[in-house]
């Protein structure tokens, strides 16, 4: 009986091994396949259910396009043709447009350019000293005295007015 117990045990503590190391040892597959009698005897197929007449109705009309259906479609595929079309002859407008400022710009700066270049030129060849010399030796111009200069007060703004009355 001691020898049953034993063997018993030796044998419960084989079946615990085996599990650890993945599953059943006793058979050993050949090949690369592993063979089954019947694959499918371990799945229990579900019955199929055939739907209610109401549901099969709703799918039938689901699955066919009816006329308005159709006008919809292609209403709407008309309207994003024409706003994509209008998109994009906005965005070749934008375009145009932003290469003529460019032009503009660059001509503009090029303006600047000349236009400072003569003012520069200008202004080096003029001597102001000889324009004194002329006005004070040949013209007689001289300089306002004390009673002359008349000052004016601005509270208003940025420039002033003077009115002179015909009387006087």
């Amino acid at each position: 009986m001691s020898q049953n117990r034993r063997n018993y045990r030796q044998n419960e503590r084989q079946e615990e091994r085996g599990a650890y190391r993945g599953g059943n040892q006793r058979e050993y597959v050949y090949g690369n396949t592993v063979r089954k009698a019947n694959p499918f005897q371990d799945w229990e197929q579900a019955p199929v259910k055939k739907p209610h007449n109401e549901v099969r109705k709703n799918r039938d009309k689901a699955r066919h396009m009816n006329a308005g259906y159709v006008m919809f479609l292609a209403a709407a595929l008309c309207a994003a043709a024409f706003i994509l079309v209008n998109y994009i002859q906005l965005q070749s407008e934008l375009t145009t447009l932003t290469k003529i400022v460019a032009d503009k710009e660059s001509s503009l700066n090029s303006m600047r350019l000349s236009n400072d270049e003569d003012y520069n030129r200008i202004m080096s060849g003029i001597d102001l000293e000889e324009i004194k010399r002329v006005a004070i030796g040949e013209l007689g111009m001289t300089y306002a005295g004390e009673g002359q200069i008349i000052e004016y007060e601005n509270e208003q703004g940025d420039y002033m007015r003077k009115v002179t009355q015909s009387g006087k």
